[in-house]
């Protein structure tokens, strides 16, 4: 058995780099179900034994870009993986609509694993950025405990920065403001991604090619490439990749998505956690810890909105967030 790094998936198929070689690998059959069995006999090691239910799938995939594997080599560039490695974070979302899938219940869609940092990147114009995707976007990376940094492309198109950028900086998020066509920010940008391994979130047309080709030539033109075989927008991601960096460490580019559902199994009693600036306020409200942050008289987070110490517009994030 050996152990390697997962830098690309297709449906059905897993690419790891071990030390000293590629292999394309198929995943073992133990990690799609675990089954529990009842024995013919009290001995557990008996082979008198029939399977009597299928464990509940709960992620829709169990292999994730990132992901530090066990497995087989078979010795002709193929191999099969046996086992998981325990994650230090990983990055996730919401999947699809379990309807859609057969299920009735909702599954957890594993983006990347054992990341560094988690980067949305959102035009200034060109698309018009949409602040509530940005927030749902830092949301998740607090689930995960994953730093994040925003980058802001396309700042040539605009004469000054959008006005909102001062509420995430105030926040404590680091803002990258760049422009390909002007060559800004880009060398401060690509110093924060050597070394490390950075997963990139954002919708469609917000320049990221552009960008990854700034930071290193041909970088964009081969995600791209990656992202037109998924299909840019769609649920069911069908080829993700890490690509290395010359710089050190890599880059993971999510194809753009319409939405993006906040996956938590932990954070349910308080989505005010999720936001930097309302944490230190939960329990200081008039109900304390049973105040939804709504419409209570003596909710210390409405009145921090109120005073203006707290944007509307991540309380309304907030909001959206709260109610799914």
């Amino acid at each position: 058995m050996i152990q390697g790094t997962v830098f690309k998936k297709t449906i059905g198929s897993y690419t790891v780099h071990t030390d000293d070689q590629v292999l394309v690998c198929t995943i073992s059959s133990k990690l799609r179900k675990n089954l529990v069995y009842l024995f013919g006999h009290s001995d557990p090691s008996s082979a008198s034994k029939r399977v009597m239910a299928v464990d509940d799938i709960q992620s829709v995939d169990p292999i994730a870009i990132g992901d530090t594997v066990i497995l087989s080599d078979s010795g002709d560039g193929t191999g099969m993986i046996v086992e998981v490695l325990a994650r230090r974070n990983k990055l996730s979302r919401l999947a699809a609509d379990p309807k859609d899938r057969g299920s009735q219940k909702p599954l957890e869609q594993v983006i990347v694993a054992n990341v560094d940092l988690i980067i949305p990147v959102f035009a200034a114009a060109n698309p018009a950025p949409k602040w509530n995707m940005l927030d749902r976007y830092l949301a998740t990376a607090e689930i995960a405990e994953i730093p994040a940094v925003i980058c802001i492309t396309k700042m040539d198109l605009l004469d000054a920065p959008p006005a909102e950028i001062e509420i995430y900086q105030q926040i404590g998020y680091p803002v990258y403001l760049t422009s390909t066509a002007q060559s800004q920010g880009l060398d401060e940008f690509r110093e924060t991604l050597s070394g490390k391994i950075s997963v990139f979130v954002g919708k469609s047309g917000v320049g990221k090619t552009s960008l990854l080709n700034a930071i290193e030539p041909g970088l964009g033109l081969r995600v791209n490439e990656v992202n037109q075989r998924t299909g840019k927008g769609k649920h069911t991601t069908t080829h993700q990749e890490m690509f290395p960096l010359q710089v050190g460490g890599g880059i993971v580019d999510t194809p753009g998505m319409r939405e993006f559902g906040i996956w938590s199994t932990e954070i349910e009693e308080d989505f005010a956690y999720l936001f930097r600036e309302m944490r230190p306020l939960i329990g200081a409200c008039h109900f304390g810890m049973r105040c939804t942050h709504t419409s209570e008289p003596g909710c210390a987070i409405i009145e921090a909105v109120e005073q203006a110490k707290i944007a509307e517009s991540r309380y309304h994030s907030y909001l959206k967030m709260r109610d799914g």
